[in-house]
């Protein structure tokens, strides 16, 4: 029996708009009782067909993927994966080798993240449905990428509900690989952990910001916070900075730092390499730098927390554009969903003004071409970036 959600009469108008998600509030009825993960069609009020997606009871009840009545199989999935794949191959990658295959919202695939490393995929489920589906869609990357596909490693544990989550671990669902695995972008070298690393194993989504940073390190003093695996510092070395700090809470990301500094054979420049708090760095040390990236992690993850992340951001900002020196650049972001564009730029500006120094905007940065953005889902454009001239 297909399982079936009927919609309140009036609540259909944003599924016709193709937005990915059904609030809990939009539902009428269901012909049968759900689970979590089940693959449910969605019908307005007069039983016309809307979407298919998976269900979840929580306040996004579904999250859409398909709005055609037709079957959901191995063939939709690789069709799905291979139009991922075809937007990828559009974008002209030269000297790289890693991407983001699906984007979630962005490729159609609500709740889906997909990362390829130079052979491999790294599968990361946002949905229970999604990970039901993992067989099909590992199915699909077989056939899309063929020899090319050396393993895919599922890591999903961390972002699925933790009931869940605790009946499955993170593992090899096709072929092995050791790690670290090397992979290439923009012709530099990273050494990849996605079995004990953060996300997939790395931050594919500062790739074009990365590079516009290199073009303002040569010969410059450079702070890279919140560094994790050190991809800002390996370009500003790249670059030819005079100096580049690295700052992170955690001694493992200092270690990746190194790791990454040593594979692209810069270890005859000058670097710090420091473990600690940025917060309390900026409290025990007076250094000033020419060039400063500030881009930590998700401050909120959710809109009750907003407020909260807010003040981060101010105070986070305030400390850097203190030790930024006359003509400097800061690099920074906020990869907060529920902080948007303007919110952030308005704490930027706060901050700024209780600095007092005056400051231009030279570059408004986003996310990466192969983290589309869906026209109908404005949710899934999440990380923002400013680029400023400190006098």
């Amino acid at each position: 029996m297909i399982k079936k959600i009927f919609l309140q009469k009036g609540k259909d108008i944003p599924v016709r708009r193709f937005h990915p998600w059904v609030f809990s509030g939009a539902i009428a009825q269901t012909n049968t009782k759900l689970q979590d993960g089940d693959q449910v069609q969605v019908l307005d009020h007069q039983e016309n067909y809307l979407a298919t997606g998976h269900y979840h009871n929580g306040n996004i009840a579904v999250r859409l993927f398909c709005f055609e009545d037709i079957e959901i199989d191995a063939d939709f999935w690789t069709h799905r994966l291979r139009a991922a794949l075809a937007v990828r191959q559009s974008l002209g990658f030269t000297d790289t080798n890693c991407y983001r295959l699906v984007h979630g919202e962005g490729d159609g695939c609500s709740g889906l993240v997909i990362d390829w490393y130079n052979g491999v995929a790294v599968f990361q489920a946002h949905s229970i449905g999604m990970h039901l589906a993992q067989a099909q869609i590992v199915a699909a990357l077989q056939e899309i990428y063929g020899e090319q596909l050396r393993a895919v490693y599922d890591k999903s544990t961390e972002t699925l509900p933790e009931q869940y989550a605790k009946t499955i671990r993170n593992s090899y669902v096709f072929g092995q690989t050791q790690v670290p695995h090397a992979v290439l972008e923009n012709g530099h070298t990273f050494m990849i952990d996605w079995e004990t690393g953060q996300k997939t194993g790395f931050f594919l989504d500062q790739r074009d910001n990365r590079a516009l940073l290199a073009r303002y390190s040569k010969g410059k003093n450079v702070l890279n916070a919140f560094c994790y695996s050190g991809g800002f510092s390996v370009y500003a070395l790249g670059a030819g900075a005079q100096n580049v700090d690295s700052i992170d809470a955690s001694q493992k990301a200092i270690d990746l730092t190194i790791r990454n500094i040593e594979a692209n054979h810069l270890t005859d420049a000058s670097t710090h390499n420091i473990a600690d708090d940025v917060m309390r760095y900026f409290k025990n040390d007076d250094t000033v730098y020419d060039v400063m990236v500030l881009d930590p992690p998700a401050f909120a993850k959710s809109l009750s927390a907003r407020h909260r992340a807010v003040q981060g951001y101010k105070r986070l900002n305030v400390e850097g554009l203190k030790r930024l020196a006359p003509g400097g650049i800061l690099f920074t972001f906020s990869c907060s969903q529920v902080v948007d564009r303007e919110l952030f730029y308005n704490t930027v500006v706060a901050a700024a003004m209780e600095v007092g120094r005056q400051v231009r905007v030279l570059h408004q940065l986003t996310q990466p071409a192969d983290h589309p953005i869906n026209v109908f889902h404005p949710e899934s454009n999440y990380l923002k970036g400013l680029v400023l001239y400190v006098e």
